[in-house]
C-alpha cells in the first residue's frame, strides 16, 4: 500500500573537503546527533523521451535506507514535493503505475540513470530531544542507463524538515550554512543534475504554433495548451482524492469545450468538436461525486444554521443516510473514466491538435482585432437568454431558463479569460463581471437543486415514519435564497451589460 509524505528539503554544494558548521548556533537546534553513513542505490526511472524528467516528477526504486522501496515525487512548491511510497517489489506497483497514467500512457517506463549515495546522517534537534531537521552529506556517483554511457560524480549537503517541524528552522540553518561559505545549489534534485551531467537533460516540449507573434491561432492554442496541461497534471491530483482536484479538472474539461466553441473561427471544429464531445463525457463522469459533494454540503450547512426547536427527528442522520446512498459508487465511477482507454485517446487527441493545429484563417489575424469579435459574440448569447428569463413569471421555465443563461455566462467569462494575455485589463475587467452574473446564477441553480433534494428527503423521511417538518422549513429557506438572487440579479447584469466594458476590448 502507498503513502505519502510531504518533503521539505535544500539542497546546498559542497565538496570532499567540506565540513559542515556548528549548527547548534541555528536559531531553536539545541543538539545534533550523529547517526551514522547510510549507503543508498537507487535506480531512476523515466520514459525513453524523459516525460517525468521534463514534468519535474521523478521514480525511483531504492535500496538501502529506512525507506526502501519505491518513490513517486511530485513537484509542489520550490522545494517541497509531495513523496509517495510503495514497498520495494521487482516491478513497478500498480497503485504508482496509475498515477502516472496520463502522461506515461502506453510508453511504459524504463531505467535512465542510476544514483549510487554514501549519506553522512546528522538530525537536529531542539531542547526536548524532538527532532527539528535531517541534515546530511551525501556523496553521490551517477551512471547513465539509458542511450548511452556517461558518469557524473559530486558531493551536496541536504537538509530536510521534519515532519511538522517550524519551516523557520530550514532559514535558521541557511543561516549558518551561508556563513560558512556553503551555498544552495542550482540543481533542483538530484535527479535533474545526473541527467544534465550524464547528457540526458529532457529537451523542452516544443509543438507547432501558428506564424507570427501577436496572432489569434497563437493566443487560443496557449490557452488549448494550459488547460491541456491542466488535465495532464489534475489526473494523479484526482486519484490521491487530493481536495478540489475533481472541480478543478472539470473546470479544465470546460473551458477548453468553451474555448473550441469560441473560437470556431481560429480552430476548425470540425476537428474540435469530437474531442468537445469527449470533454464534456469526461467532465460527466467527474461531475456525479463533485455535484453530490456540494450539494451535500450545502444542506449539512443549512442544517446547522436552524435553530433547536427547528430541528424535528433524526434529521443529521437522515442527511447521512441519503448522502452515503447517493454517494455510493461515485468515486470509482470517476476513477474508471480516467483508466479507461476513451480518457486515453482523449489525451492523444489534444496532443495531435497542439502538434498539428487545424488552423482556420481567422487564426492569422490579430489577436487583438479576432477575439474581442468572438468575446462579444458570446456575449450576445448570453444577452439573448438573460434578458428572456428575467421576464418569466418564478417557476420552473425560469428556473430553467436562468439555468442556460448561467452556461452562456460561464462561456463569455472563459472567452474573456483566454484573451486576457493578449488584450490585458479590458478582457479581465470583462470576465470579473461575467464571474458576478455567473455566481448569481450559480447560486440560483444549487438553490433550484437542493430543493428538490429537500423534497426527496421530506418523502423519505415520512415514508420511515419521521417528522418532514425540517425538510419543509430548510425548502423553504432555499426558495428564499433562490427569489433574493433573482432580485440581486438584474443589477449585476446591468453592471456587465455596460457598453463601455465590450467596446474597451477593442482598444
Amino acid at each position: 500500500m502507498a503513502e505519502t509524505k510531504r518533503e521539505i528539503e535544500r539542497k546546498y554544494e559542497a565538496t570532499t573537503e567540506t565540513r559542515l558548521p556548528d549548527l547548534t548556533r541555528a536559531a531553536g537546534v539545541a543538539s545534533v546527533t550523529t547517526e551514522g553513513v547510510t549507503d543508498l542505490d537507487a535506480v531512476y526511472y523515466d520514459t525513453a523521451d524523459l516525460r517525468l524528467a521534463a514534468d519535474s516528477l521523478t521514480l525511483r526504486r531504492r535500496t538501502g535506507g529506512a525507506d526502501a522501496g519505491w518513490h513517486l515525487k511530485f513537484p509542489v512548491a520550490v522545494g517541497v514535493r509531495d513523496e509517495i511510497r510503495a514497498p520495494l517489489t521487482e516491478t513497478l506497483p500498480p497503485s504508482l503505475e496509475r498515477l502516472l497514467r496520463s502522461r506515461v500512457r502506453h510508453a511504459g517506463v524504463v531505467p535512465v540513470v542510476r544514483l549510487r549515495s554514501s549519506r553522512d546522517v546528522r538530525h537536529l534537534r531542539d531542547e526536548d530531544g524532538a527532532i527539528l531537521a535531517e541534515v546530511s552529506v551525501d556523496t553521490v556517483h551517477a551512471d547513465r542507463l539509458l542511450g548511452g554511457d556517461g558518469t557524473a560524480a559530486w558531493t551536496e549537503i541536504e537538509v530536510e524538515l521534519a515532519d511538522d517541524a517550524d519551516p523557520a528552522v530550514l532559514d535558521a540553518v541557511e543561516k549558518r550554512l551561508r556563513k560558512a561559505g556553503v551555498h544552495p545549489s542550482d540543481a533542483p534534485s538530484k535527479l535533474a543534475r545526473a541527467l544534465d551531467e550524464t547528457g540526458l537533460a529532457p529537451e523542452p516540449r516544443h509543438r507547432a504554433e501558428p506564424d507570427g507573434d501577436g496572432t489569434a491561432g497563437a493566443a487560443v492554442l496557449a490557452y488549448v495548451r494550459e488547460q491541456a496541461d491542466a488535465l495532464v497534471r489534475l489526473d494523479p491530483a484526482v486519484r490521491r482524492d487530493l481536495p478540489d482536484a475533481v472541480h478543478q479538472l472539470r473546470v479544465a474539461c470546460r473551458r477548453l469545450r468553451s474555448a473550441f466553441k469560441t473560437y470556431r473561427k481560429v480552430l476548425d471544429r470540425e476537428v474540435t468538436d469530437p474531442i468537445g464531445a469527449e470533454l464534456k463525457w469526461l467532465a460527466g463522469e467527474l461531475g456525479h461525486a463533485r455535484d453530490q459533494e456540494v450539494l451535500a454540503a450545502r444542506l449539512a450547512e443549512a442544517l446547522d444554521g436552524l435553530d433547536r426547536e427547528q430541528l424535528h427527528g433524526p434529521v443529521r442522520g437522515r442527511l447521512r443516510t441519503w448522502d452515503r446512498t447517493r454517494s455510493t459508487g461515485t468515486r470509482r465511477r470517476a476513477l474508471d473514466a480516467l483508466d479507461s482507454p476513451r480518457h486515453l485517446a482523449l489525451l492523444d487527441a489534444l496532443d495531435r491538435l497542439l502538434a498539428e493545429p487545424p488552423l482556420k484563417p481567422g487564426a492569422r489575424k490579430k489577436a487583438a482585432q479576432q477575439l474581442p469579435k468572438a468575446i462579444r459574440r458570446d456575449y450576445r448569447r448570453l444577452a439573448d437568454r438573460i434578458g428572456p428569463a428575467l421576464d418569466l413569471d418564478p417557476g420552473h421555465d425560469r428556473d430553467l431558463a436562468l439555468h442556460e443563461a448561467r452556461k452562456a455566462a460561464k462561456r463569455a467569462r472563459y472567452a474573456a479569460d483566454a484573451a486576457v494575455p493578449a488584450l490585458g485589463k479590458p478582457a479581465k475587467r470583462f470576465s470579473k463581471r461575467m464571474k458576478a452574473v455567473q455566481s448569481l446564477l450559480g447560486d440560483h441553480q444549487d438553490a433550484v437543486v437542493a430543493r428538490a433534494a429537500l423534497r426527496d428527503l421530506a418523502a423519505e423521511a415520512e415514508e420511515a415514519g419521521e417528522p418532514s417538518f425540517t425538510w419543509g422549513v430548510l425548502h423553504a429557506r432555499q426558495e428564499a435564497a433562490a427569489a433574493a438572487q433573482e432580485r440581486e440579479l438584474p443589477a449585476a447584469w446591468e453592471r456587465a451589460s455596460a457598453p463601455d466594458l465590450r467596446a474597451a476590448l477593442s482598444r
